[in-house]
């Protein structure tokens, strides 16, 4: 009777034990697939960082023009010097267009 009586006062202890052992063992599973997803880049994030680059190179493409274009048009005015400043900005939007993505 008084082995019985144990068993009852000790069945809610084994309950927390029971689940304090499920989580032990599943740590290091869980840990393994955090440290997956930290590694490896998702589809979405690759597409949201290409989009980004996109961008970018599109705004230096247009700095690049608007800088050859002013340049132009002062060399059209007589400046020299802005007649090279062209043709310089000209051969980078070149290198920049050639560069892949």
């Amino acid at each position: 009777m008084r082995a019985m009586f144990l068993v009852l006062l000790s069945a809610p202890l084994l309950g927390g034990c029971v689940s304090t052992v499920k989580t032990i063992v599943t740590a290091p599973v869980k840990a393994v697939g955090q440290v997956a997803d930290w590694s490896t880049t998702s589809q979405d994030e690759a597409d949201r960082n290409r989009g980004r680059e996109i961008r970018k190179r599109e705004e230096r493409l247009g700095k690049l023009t608007r800088e050859r274009d002013k340049a132009a048009e002062k060399c059209r005015d007589g400046k020299e010097e802005q007649c090279q400043r062209a043709e310089v900005l000209e051969h980078e939007i070149e290198a920049e267009m050639a560069a892949p993505y």
